[in-house]
């Protein structure tokens, strides 16, 4: 089992690559899957599909590939998701009550123990099962649940407060879904998701096969 310390993070994002391709695998029946079948489904060369591999040994084999359940089962270990990660919410605005009733986040391993909310028009509201808390009940509630990972859903503008109590209770990584830039003690992990960004870079794609369309 490779140490996961020692894995940048551009391939742990292939991995986690890997590991949904292979699930879908996984879910048809097969048994065997070729460097070259793993990156036609992620978009990844076969040759790196076989460079990053071989960090787990002898799962692959010559004209048959890699078995696809001992691949997945290790890959699994590798991301951290042979466990399971208590999480909280903080924003229940749209955004976060998405989140919370994404059914693939319980079904990955990430069980929502809590969620918050400073609008007291949602506090006591029941989400996904979930009674939306007060912020003044945050630190006692991560503390009392042994909350990992926060999830954040609010406006830029509190943002890092919000991080740095879901730090100060005890929460170890964050999934922020504010676009601004969190500033938080070195060792706190985290993963920003911007809509906008992506939106931006999606428009630019277009516009960039559009031009190159007109100028064959």
């Amino acid at each position: 089992m490779p140490n996961s310390d020692r894995i940048s993070k551009p391939t742990s994002r292939r991995m986690s690559l890997y590991l949904r391709a292979l699930q879908l695998q996984l879910n048809q029946g097969k048994a065997a899957i070729s460097s070259k079948e793993l990156g036609d489904q992620t978009g990844v060369k076969d040759a790196q599909v076989r460079k990053d591999l071989a960090c787990f040994g002898s799962l692959g084999r010559p004209g048959v590939g890699y078995r696809i359940g001992d691949l997945h089962h290790q890959l699994r270990r590798l991301l951290g998701m042979d466990q399971t990660w208590k999480t909280v919410l903080v924003g229940a605005g749209n955004i976060g009550r998405a989140l919370l009733a994404y059914p693939r986040f319980r079904n990955e391993g990430f069980d929502f123990v809590a969620a918050f909310d400073h609008n007291k028009k949602d506090v006591g509201k029941k989400i996904a099962g979930l009674c939306i808390q007060p912020m003044e009940e945050l630190k006692k509630t991560v503390k009392q649940k042994h909350a990992q990972m926060g999830l954040i859903a609010v406006p830029p503008d509190a943002a890092n407060k919000v991080a740095q109590s879901l730090v100060s209770a005890g929460v170890r990584g964050i999934l922020n879904f504010a676009p601004i830039r969190l500033d938080l003690p070195k060792g706190i992990a985290v993963v920003n998701v911007d809509f906008t960004d992506a939106l931006e870079q999606l428009a630019f794609e277009i516009r960039l096969s559009i031009t190159e369309g007109k100028s064959v």
